[in-house]
Parts: structure tokens; C-alpha cells; sequence
């Protein structure tokens, strides 16, 4: 049955939160912390100053793609490396992502006959990113993709599948074996041990530490640090002879911070993000200068489901099933919009109806494109849920039974005729239609899942101050950066984004005086 409860914020409800929202923030420690300069007395200590507890070429805050990715590159270019995160385990969103990386011309794509080329990938980003994107990230990201899928293959990770993402004109989304981020974040770890760095894992960064001439010398972390209790640990500095890579992801987590730049995402909306995403490391930048863009572009997720928190199984499932099954509302039984299109276009639409809608597959469709992982946890955690006739499951959410009946029909029609008149979805090649169960459905609501702002770099991945130029010894890659996505990612890049840049930081950083 349909649940309304906190489904009940549709655009109305957002704009009568805003109001409220943004007087509980005026005034609070949250702005403050955001703007430049607000610390940087405190922020900024002489070397001769403080005793380091450790001294190293380089140091890395954040284990996920981008960071590991930077620590590696240092490494083998001859850097001493220390990589610290604040949580008690690797990886933070890269270990629950999907396993998914875009790139032109890999492999797969090749096997299976994909035309492909940088400029329609780069188009693809542009228009889901309403080209607000800087144009040289964009070209970077994707010129380098297919050397960063070969980069993680040669760590060991395996790319088993070609799979199709809304937004994209083809399929060129390389998926692990697993279809876990998890894939990639074990293989960099791997490497790492065998060049001999070990993580420094429950340290939290506090703050950078510039000296007089305002290069960044290293940073103020706390060791023993555990998430939820910020006088837990104790102070423990690290000196950076070359500089600080921050790849700390992004602050979807964070409903203070995220609120000062879209009022409307209240702590109504959940997160597909592990609970340590709230950009800590992003605003101490900021108090050294540090230029941001994008800030109020926050992404919301069109896949997720209200029956899991974070990000869950309902992603690729329902992912998987775009231009092949269907996306319904079911209050009146019909399509609501285009399945293939980006995030931002579904993810409006839904919240414009300001209920949960479903996501339908068959049997063969399921069973060829899901994952048994994503079709077993899914099912297991009560997420999938399948019937053996479209009658059974029309009456299970209360859809008028012949309306809907009549909208599958009509879909198996455009498969069968290779368009979609109603929405121009793209028919996946292969898409059969819904047919044969049993019928598989998930309940669909958007969560907050990608913050597209944070720090300007260059394409040496250096970030920039307010002048535009570099802050020395400063880099950065990942979801703590801006631009490259402009107002929407489009779904696949941000593994593509972090391993490209994170490479390109810790080999620029390396090439650093020490």
C-alpha cells in the first residue's frame, strides 16, 4: 500500500520549510564555518611552533577512490605518504557505491560493438549538467577515462559488465564484478600495503596549518578521534613537506550546511551517504582562502527506496531496468516521466507527485541485467518484491488494475516498435518488455546524494584561492572539488571523476619542492 508520512514534502512543503529553516541558520556556527578567513589566526601556526608527530612528503585526508588513488600515484613516484580518515573503517562512500565508471572506449564497450567517442560523452555531461560544467574538467574526466578503468584493472579489479545509465546517448558504464565500489577501494588498499603505506584510520583532520609565506606545511588532526563525539581523541600533528591532497568527499550528510545553500533539503530528506559526509575538511579550506562553486547544486537520488536507508539495493536495481522496465505512479496506474532521462529531470518529477512511485521489471529483464547479489539482498530485505501475475501486483499498491494493465501493454508496444512515443525513454537493445514473471517491483523516493559544489582546482588538481591562483601545497580531487559536473552529475562519472583527478593530484603533488 502507498505510504504518504514523510513522503509528504513535495515543492509546496519545501518552500513553507525554507522560511523556517533558514532563520534556525542565520546566526549559527554552520555559516560561519563556511565563510573564508573566519579561523584563519588560529588557522595559520609557524613551523617552528609546533612539535610534528609525524613528518612525511605528502599527506592524504580521505580513503576513498580519489584519495587512495592520489596516495598511490605519490607513492610510486618516490613520496613518503600519510593517509589519515576519520572514521574507524576505509572507504566511506566509495565503498557503498555501485561500481560503476563511465569511460570511452574500454573493453567492453569494444566487445560489445558500442560507437562511442570523448565528444558525445563530453556532450552527455555538458546537457545533464545544464553546462554550468567547466569545460576543461569535462574534457580531462573523459579524455583520461578509459586509463583510469585500465589503471584499476591493473590493481586487479574486474570489470565484468556494460551497462546503461539515464543521461547517457550509449552504454559505456563499466561495472565491477561484484557491482561494488567496494571492488576498486580493496584493490587500492591492496596496493598501498604492498608499497608499504598503512591507513591511519579514526584521525580526523582539524585543521590545515600554513606558514608564513601561506603554503600549506601540513595539518592538526585528532587521533583516536570516533564519529558523533568531537572531544573524543587527541591532538596529533602531521608535517607535509610537499603538501595535503583533501579528498574527503562531499556533505550530503551534513542537513545544516547543505540547508545554507538549498533551504529546501531538510532533514525530511535522508542520505544515500555514509554517516561521516559533512565536508569538515571542505570549510577549513575555505578559511584559507579557498574558492568554491556550485555550492547549491545538491544532487537527489531518483532510485532510492523509502523501505532501506542509505543507499541500499534499490539503486541497481531499479538503474538496471531503464529503457527496458518502467517507472509508474501508483495512483494512476501510467508512466510518469522519462526513464532514462538524468537524475535531476526524474528525481523533479517525483517530487512534483509527492508520493512514492514504483519501478517494474520481468523476470528475463531481472535476471539478465540485476545482479543475483542485488536480487537476493534486495528480496531478503523486504527492498524487491515480486507477484506472479500484473493483477497481483497492481492490487498489492492499490493501482487501478486496468489502467495499469493497459499501460504495460502500451510500453510493450514501443519496446516491440524500438520508440517511446510518450516520453522518449531510450529501448535499451535487448529490452523484451514486461512479460513473463514473476513481476519485480521496488517503492521509489529521492534521498540527497550528491553535493556537486566544493573547491575550485586546476587541472593539476591544486586548488585555488580567491584570486584564481593556486594555494601551494594545497590539492584536491573528488566530491570535495567543484565544476566538473555543473547542476546535475551524470550518473556513472563519479568514480571516473575521483580516480582520474586523485591520480593527477598525487602526481602533481609529488612533483612539489619539499
Amino acid at each position: 500500500m502507498r505510504e504518504r508520512g514523510f513522503m509528504s514534502i513535495g515543492r509546496r512543503d519545501f518552500l513553507k520549510a525554507a522560511g523556517a529553516a533558514s532563520v534556525a541558520l542565520i546566526g549559527g556556527g554552520a555559516l560561519a564555518a563556511c565563510s573564508p578567513n573566519s579561523s584563519k589566526g588560529t588557522s595559520a601556526s609557524k613551523d617552528s611552533e609546533i612539535k610534528w608527530d609525524v613528518e612525511s612528503d605528502v599527506l592524504v585526508v580521505g580513503t576513498g577512490f580519489a584519495g587512495l588513488a592520489a596516495a598511490i600515484e605519490a607513492k610510486e613516484a618516490g613520496c613518503d605518504v600519510v593517509v589519515i580518515d576519520k572514521m574507524s573503517s576505509y572507504g566511506g562512500n566509495s565503498t557503498i557505491n555501485g561500481g560503476d565508471m563511465a569511460a570511452v572506449g574500454t573493453p567492453l564497450q569494444k566487445e560489445a560493438g558500442v560507437e562511442d567517442s570523448f565528444e558525445l560523452m563530453q556532450k552527455d555531461m555538458l546537457v545533464t549538467g545544464k553546462y554550468y560544467n567547466h569545460v576543461d574538467k569535462v574534457k580531462t574526466l573523459v579524455e583520461n577515462s578509459a586509463a583510469a578503468v585500465e589503471w584499476c584493472t591493473g590493481l586487479g579489479v574486474e570489470f565484468t559488465k556494460l551497462n546503461f545509465h539515464g543521461g547517457h546517448s550509449v552504454p559505456r558504464t563499466n561495472t565491477t564484478s561484484n557491482a561494488m565500489g567496494a571492488d576498486i577501494v580493496k584493490a587500492e588498499v591492496a596496493r598501498l600495503e604492498e608499497l608499504g603505506v598503512k591507513l591511519t584510520m579514526s584521525t580526523k583532520l582539524i585543521r590545515l596549518i600554513e606558514d608564513d609565506s601561506g603554503r600549506i606545511i601540513g595539518a592538526e588532526c585528532r587521533k583516536g578521534y570516533k564519529i558523533g563525539n568531537e572531544d573524543s581523541g587527541s591532538a596529533y600533528f602531521v608535517k607535509a613537506k610537499k603538501g595535503v591532497v583533501l579528498a574527503a568527499g562531499g556533505f550530503s550528510n551534513d542537513v545544516a550546511m547543505r540547508q545554507i545553500h538549498e533551504p529546501r533539503l531538510t532533514d525530511a530528506l535522508t542520505s544515500t551517504n555514509h554517516e561521516g559526509a559533512t565536508g569538515e575538511a571542505l570549510r577549513e579550506a575555505l578559511k584559507h582562502e579557498a574558492m568554491d562553486v556550485h555550492m547549491d547544486w545538491i544532487q537527489l537520488g531518483p532510485w532510492t527506496s523509502p523501505d532501506e536507508s542509505g543507499f541500499g539495493y534499490c539503486p541497481q536495481f531499479c538503474e538496471r531496468l531503464v529503457g527496458c522496465g518502467i517507472m509508474v505512479d501508483p495512483e494512476t496506474g501510467k508512466r510518469f516521466v522519462k526513464e532514462t532521462g538524468d537524475r535531476k529531470v526524474r528525481a523533479d518529477k517525483m517530487l512534483e507527485l509527492n508520493h512514492t512511485t514504483l519501478v517494474i521489471g520481468d523476470a528475463p529483464t531481472c535476471e539478465k541485467r540485476v545482479v543475483e547479489r542485488i536480487m537476493k539482498g534486495g528480496a531478503e530485505a523486504g527492498v524487491i518484491t515480486s507477484y506472479q501475475t500484473l493483477e497481483e501486483l497492481a492490487a498489492a499498491f492499490d493501482m487501478p488494475k486496468d489502467a495499469f494493465l493497459a499501460e504495460v501493454e502500451r510500453w510493450n508496444g514501443f519496446v516491440a516498435a524500438g520508440k517511446d512515443e510518450d516520453f522518449g525513454a531510450l529501448i535499451q537493445e535487448g529490452a523484451t518488455g514486461i512479460k513473463e514473471p514473476p513481476f519485480y517491483v521496488s517503492k521509489l523516493w529521492p534521498k540527497v546524494h550528491h553535493t556537486m559544489g566544493g573547491l575550485v582546482t586546476n587541472m593539476k588538481s591544486q586548488v585555488l584561492n580567491q584570486d584564481s591562483e593556486p594555494i601551494p601545497g594545497l590539492y584536491a580531487a573528488g566530491e570535495i572539488t567543484g565544476g566538473t559536473h555543473g547542476a546535475v552529475r551524470l550518473g556513472s562519472c563519479a568514480i571516473t571523476d575521483c580516480v582520474v583527478f586523485g591520480r593527477i593530484a598525487g602526481q602533481e603533488i609529488a612533483k612539489e619542492s619539499a
